[in-house]
C-alpha cells in the first residue's frame, strides 16, 4: 500500500519555521501570493512564539514557489493577521536581458515604468525564488557572506 503524502497550503499571514543547511532556524511569513517577507531572526533551537518572530525587523520580501509549503519542507507554525505594512506590495525592478533597459515593476497594478541604475539598484529582481536559493540567501546574511543568487540577480549596467 503506498502511503499518500499531505498536502499543505499556503495561507496569507502564515508565520513560517525554515531549517537552514547549518541546522539554524530562520522565519518567514506568506504575504499575497507568491510575496514572501523574511524576518531577521536565526536561532539554534525553533521559535514558536510567533508574536517574537514578527516583531523582528524585515530582512527581505521575494516572491517564492509555491512548493516550498506544499511540500512540507517549511513548516507553518502558526498565523497571524497582516499588518497594513504588509498589505503593500513592494516594487521590483525588470531588466531585458538583450538591452540591459531597466524598468520598475508595480505588481499590484501591472504597471512598469522606464527607470535609471540609481533607481532600482535596492530593489528586488522581479523573480520567483526556489526555497532552498532563499534558504542559501538566509544562511548567508547570518554568516556575513556574500550570497550568488542576489548578485546574479542584481541589476547589470
Amino acid at each position: 500500500m503506498v502511503k499518500k503524502l499531505k498536502s499543505f497550503k499556503r495561507k496569507e499571514g502564515d508565520i513560517l519555521l525554515i531549517k537552514l543547511s547549518n541546522n539554524t532556524f530562520c522565519y518567514g511569513r506568506v504575504l499575497t501570493d507568491p510575496l514572501f517577507v523574511f524576518y531577521d531572526l536565526n536561532t539554534s533551537k525553533p521559535l514558536l512564539d510567533i508574536n517574537q518572530i514578527t516583531e523582528k525587523n524585515i530582512l527581505f520580501k521575494v516572491w517564492v514557489m509555491k512548493h516550498a509549503i506544499t511540500s512540507g519542507r517549511w513548516e507553518v507554525i502558526g498565523n497571524q493577521t497582516l499588518e497594513d505594512t504588509l498589505v503593500r506590495s513592494p516594487l521590483f525592478f525588470k531588466q531585458d536581458i538583450l538591452s540591459k533597459e531597466l524598468s520598475i515593476y508595480n505588481p499590484t497594478t501591472g504597471q512598469e515604468i522606464d527607470a535609471s541604475y540609481e533607481e532600482c539598484k535596492n530593489l528586488e529582481r522581479a523573480a520567483v525564488w526556489e526555497p532552498e536559493h532563499v534558504e542559501d540567501r538566509l544562511e548567508d546574511i547570518f554568516e556575513g557572506r556574500n550570497n550568488k543568487w542576489v548578485e546574479s540577480l542584481r541589476p547589470k549596467i
